[in-house]
């Protein structure tokens, strides 16, 4: 047998469930037993008037409150009926997103085009093709001499003919 605290000895001696000589040794070991006496009675008093105070009021209308939990449950929880139902799958993006979307996409692609197009400038033509382009034969050294010249845009291409020449100038050599 376990040995009782004093708040243990004292709540079962409050309730009157002490008795012989655990009752007896617990009496004597108060050190005023006059004032034990009138907390025990204003213990009594005070667990009498919390029961009258604190009862549970009945319900008045219990079907009313039982309708009542019964819409909040099945609100809260799917029915098996609605479980068993497939739905069809809802598009993550709405239309107007993708509008907006896309619009933005290509402002953004405008964008980027504008500045890389702005740093790269025209493609211009070689140093080389125009100082053939420019260059003329001299008559006095080649005078049977002539120069045509022939552009494939399409085609990115130029061709030089160069007819009746004998020697090629020295600045037209290459570089």
């Amino acid at each position: 047998m376990f040995m009782k605290t004093f708040e243990e000895k004292w709540t079962a001696w409050v309730d009157g469930e002490l008795s012989g000589a655990e009752l007896s040794e617990f009496e004597a070991a108060l050190p005023d037993k006059a004032q034990a006496e009138v907390e025990k009675r204003d213990a009594h008093k005070l667990g009498v008037f919390l029961k009258e105070q604190l009862a549970a009021t009945p319900l008045g209308n219990e079907d009313f409150f039982n309708h009542q939990l019964r819409q909040r449950i099945a609100a809260e929880a799917p029915t098996a009926g609605a479980r068993g139902r497939e739905t069809a799958p809802r598009p993550g993006w709405s239309l107007g997103r993708l509008v907006w979307v896309g619009a933005t996409s290509l402002a953004i692609f405008a964008v980027c085009a504008i500045f890389i197009m702005r740093e790269q400038g025209p493609a211009d033509q070689s140093q080389y093709l125009s100082q053939i382009l420019n260059a003329r034969v001299d008559p006095a050294a080649n005078p049977n001499a002539s120069v045509s010249v022939f552009q494939a845009k399409d085609e990115k291409a130029t061709v030089i003919w160069l007819d009746g020449l004998k020697t090629l100038p020295p600045e037209y050599a290459s570089k």
